[in-house]
């Protein structure tokens, strides 16, 4: 299985369970306007990459650029919510789970980004060989 069809799996997964997750992490929050930017940004990433899955599908090369930029959006999202849960780690989640559960979980999905825009990255160069 190549980079890219990695890649593109675990897009699709992450961008369709990262926004219900959210939602449902923040289900108290979303009438209040105040914390629209708290949760919009990982509808924009679920979003980000489902539309890199769907412009590379039947191995379209053009669509690489989309899904590495999805996957770089993703982490440049996820780095400053994990740094930013972590120096808050006294404080309580909105979804009521512990806040070292939450970190841990924002700190793999920062490593997941990276892995993506690596898989995606080296299937353009093991594809150019």
């Amino acid at each position: 299985m190549s980079g890219m069809t990695v890649s593109r799996r675990l897009a699709l997964v992450i961008g369709v369970l990262l926004p219900i997750a959210e939602l449902y992490r923040r289900r108290h929050q979303l009438a209040d306007l105040s914390m629209f930017p708290a949760w919009f940004d990982d509808m924009l990433i679920g979003a980000f990459l489902l539309y890199g899955v769907w412009r590379t599908r039947e191995g379209r090369e053009s669509g690489r650029m989309f899904l590495a930029a999805a996957w770089a959006f993703m982490a440049g999202m996820a780095y400053g919510s994990f740094f930013g849960q972590l120096s808050e780690l006294s404080k309580p989640d909105p979804s009521g789970a512990s806040s070292m559960i939450v970190v841990a979980i924002k700190g793999a999905g920062l490593a997941l980004a990276f892995v993506g825009l690596a898989l995606t990255y080296a299937g353009a160069k093991s594809e150019a060989s």
